[in-house]
């Protein structure tokens, strides 16, 4: 899947991500990246809220499971847990920086899903302003074999 198509699917069954001015700026075999700005997501200390850096980061890990899955119908696409770790405020428009997990973990990850309907993989995220990485997430990701369309 292409970035566009991506944010495209984004924007239309998430609407949420259009507020937060979210924008995917790169899908490839290396991993994914959304931006977003300030501006929408600012809360009462000139920063990023810590709801939207979490909801960004969340989104992140989604879209690269999302795209990876593109294509399989009947595949529902969840997170089952997640955990957040603030090392700095966001003071601006930041990244959203989901890293490929790697062959060993897409394995398991297929194997599952092919043999008992559902699969998990855990993904980590960095959120990052510059060359500074301000906050780091932790999500784990469930795609269940389901008979609805709708990923």
């Amino acid at each position: 899947m292409k970035a566009a198509d991506v944010e495209s699917y984004l924007h239309t069954h998430i609407p949420q991500s259009i507020s937060m001015g979210v924008r995917v700026t790169r899908v490839d075999a290396t991993g994914v990246c959304l931006t977003a700005p300030l501006a929408p997501n600012i809360n009462h200390r000139g920063t990023i809220f810590g709801g939207s850096a979490a909801s960004v980061a969340m989104l992140a890990g989604w879209a690269l499971v999302h795209a990876r899955l593109h294509g399989q119908p009947g595949v529902r696409l969840v997170i089952r847990r997640q955990q957040m770790e603030f090392n700095a405020p966001i003071d601006g428009d930041f990244e959203a920086i989901c890293d490929d997990p790697g062959p060993d973990a897409w394995s398991v990850f297929d194997r599952a899903l092919q043999e008992r309907g559902k699969g998990r993989v855990t993904l980590n995220v960095r959120l990052v302003r510059g060359d500074s990485d301000l906050a780091t997430f932790e999500g784990v990701y469930v795609a269940v074999q389901s008979d609805d369309s709708q990923p």
